[in-house]
């Protein structure tokens, strides 16, 4: 498979100043948005109906799932509760099933919770998923990393970074434990001297130096701002001739090289690089419905309709169309509903 290269062979220098999901004051680029005159009550009636007699109504749980804000969502399951004596969840998840089941879940679980749930199936059962706590803390903002472990320690009693530490080990598990602690720089501030400084040392740690120093890589990718790593970017290029990620993908293999290949390609563009997983889980042998759930849940009030942007630039098709192409049933509803069409 052939990716576009756009996003690591173009003009480093218009990044500089360009926005970031990982900043603090990013503009929120949802597809989803709290609805006008939202009533709980009746949306909680509406989903008991759905779901009482036999077989459930559909098309109901999509549209008011659908087209709520995960505020308004919480507020429905507390409407629900208050009406039932029962929870949403538990209904859901008596009335549907498979990926439709999970998705719907998904989006009336919180987003910080939701993502402390998704760390947790990353790292139980036979194996760690690596390449999901890799997505996770690569494309999380300090502030969504920080609500992520709270929300671990309310709901298992232990710090996420002690559990952490458990599943992974090496450079990899000190990458993923420094993006783990949420405190990358946030200065919004450039300083040029200190961004040629560092690319010099990684060129010297990596393309000039008889096996790579991967701890120099660690500390400058791990710690410096978004902004301050863009601009190190652009003068690594300057100085080594090629782009840091076409030297780490060089120099470096395994979880070392995804790692920090997934870093690089967040400072730069996060929405690019959820873009690409999604196009890689609906693209390569099978398709990857959880990630495609997470993913499309997880960013839908946050960055989708950049997302949805950077596919078509990058695979000149519509997320939308693939999406219509590559899923099925309620589940693909479900994610047509939360993607929507390009233009709207």
């Amino acid at each position: 498979m052939v990716l576009s290269i756009f996003y690591f062979q173009d003009d480093l220098d218009l990044l500089v100043d360009s926005p970031s999901s990982l900043t603090v004051n990013s503009t929120v680029r949802g597809t989803i948005k709290e609805k006008p005159g939202f009533n709980p009550g009746e949306d909680a009636a509406s989903l008991r109906k759905a779901m009482e007699g036999i077989g459930t109504t559909e098309k109901t749980l999509i549209d008011i799932l659908t087209q709520r804000s995960n505020a308004q969502r919480q507020l429905i399951c507390k409407a629900y509760q208050d009406a039932t004596g029962k929870t949403l969840c538990d209904d859901l998840e008596g009335d549907t099933h498979g990926h439709f089941e999970d998705i719907l879940v998904a989006l009336i679980t919180p987003p910080a919770k939701f993502d402390c749930q998704e760390f947790i199936r990353a790292i139980k059962g036979a194996g760690t998923s690596e390449s999901v706590l890799i997505e996770l803390f690569a494309s999380r903002s300090n502030q969504q990393i920080k609500a992520m472990c709270d929300a671990y320690l309310a709901e298992t009693g232990r710090a996420l970074i002690q559990d952490l530490k458990s599943e992974v080990s090496g450079d990899f598990e000190k990458s993923l434990l420094i993006l783990a602690e949420g405190k990358r720089n946030e200065s919004t501030s450039v300083d040029v001297a200190k961004a040629k400084e560092d690319a010099k040392i990684l060129y010297e740690a990596g393309e000039k130096k008889w096996g790579t120093d991967e701890s120099k890589f660690i500390d400058i990718l791990c710690h410096r701002s978004v902004p301050q790593l863009r601009q190190t970017l652009v003068e690594y290029k300057s100085l080594s001739g090629k782009t840091l990620q076409q030297s780490i993908e060089q120099e470096i293999s395994g979880r070392m090289e995804e790692i920090l290949v997934a870093i690089v390609k967040c400072v730069k563009s996060v929405p690019a690089y959820l873009a690409e997983l999604l196009y890689k889980s609906m693209k390569l042998a099978g398709t990857t419905e959880s990630t495609l759930a997470r993913i499309i849940v997880s960013r839908s009030e946050v960055d989708l309709q950049d997302i949805k942007a950077e596919y078509k630039k990058l695979f000149g098709t519509s997320l939308y169309s693939d999406i219509e192409s590559e899923t099925s049933g309620d589940f693909r509803q479900t994610l047509l509903k939360l993607c929507g069409e390009d233009g709207k």
